[in-house]
């Protein structure tokens, strides 16, 4: 696959035309919106597939951030576009072991080959971004682990319709509240606080029964070009990096609707 065409750059991440192969492209499932202004209505829902990782800060910043976008759109219109939202893995550092000894600071500094207080304050700086986004990081309480099992869970709720509500609570665990989120009884734990039936998250995790799943997501990545996260493909068409502010997300959803309302006034037309 070819490398995607680069439309403009915004803050240091940039968005692209994503081109994925056919069997990548995902296809809209029907829905029903209401009309946005100047733009004649589509009936169908927008799919947004994200890469991301468990233990990335800018990962959990960039949902806040989406999720601002559609907040805006839905002021601005009266309505915001329906989206289907499927997160998928990806591991920033695979070979973490699953009980890693030291801290997330200690890590870090290691990873990047820094000293400890340049990698402290990096950690400040993004502590408070996330507090500009409604969220709370406690990095000296985090837990660094390997972040495959958390991936496979994921999976396993999606399977189950439950994995928007997985995602937030793994992030949660992770940078707020100090959870591992490596080990399988306490995925477990807070797969139960979701709905999902224990027991069988445990079987299916011991089991490695989504690992395929996992590796099947870093194939995909590779594929779209995708080298860090988070990752947003919109409409199986434009690829956002980065943790982007709302109003580059707001553009960009823009684009792809209007586009879309184009196609499909053009596909009128021609059936007329």
């Amino acid at each position: 696959m070819r490398r995607a065409a680069q439309l403009f750059l915004s803050q240091p991440q940039v968005l692209t035309r994503a081109e994925p192969s056919r069997a990548t492209h995902a296809t809209p499932r029907r829905g029903n919106r209401r009309p946005r202004r100047g733009v004649r209505v589509v009936v169908t829902t927008l799919k947004i597939d994200v890469w991301s990782d468990v233990a990335c800060p800018w990962c959990y910043i960039g949902k806040r951030r989406f999720s601002s976008a559609l907040d805006r759109i839905a002021e601005r219109d009266g309505s915001a576009p329906e989206v289907e939202i499927e997160y998928h893995s990806f591991e920033l550092s695979p070979d973490t072991p699953v009980d890693f000894e030291g801290t997330a600071t200690e890590f870090l500094a290691d990873h990047k080959g820094i000293p400890l207080e340049t990698a402290r304050q990096m950690q400040d700086q993004v502590t408070q971004l996330a507090a500009a986004e409604g969220l709370t990081y406690r990095m000296d309480q985090v837990r660094h682990t390997k972040t495959l099992k958390a991936h496979e869970l994921l999976h396993l709720a999606k399977a189950f319709g439950k994995q928007p509500e997985m995602k937030e609570r793994l992030l949660r665990a992770y940078f707020t509240e100090g959870r591992h989120v490596g080990r399988v009884e306490d995925l477990a734990d807070l797969a139960a606080e979701v709905g999902l039936e224990r027991e069988a998250v445990v079987v299916a995790l011991e089991a490695g029964t989504f690992a395929e799943a996992v590796a099947d997501d870093v194939a995909r990545a590779r594929a779209f070009g995708i080298n860090g996260v988070p990752f947003f493909v919109l409409d199986g068409k434009y690829g956002v990096s980065g943790a982007q502010d709302p109003d580059v997300f707001v553009q960009v959803l823009d684009r792809v609707l209007a586009e879309r309302a184009a196609s499909h006034t053009g596909e009128a037309s021609r059936r007329d």
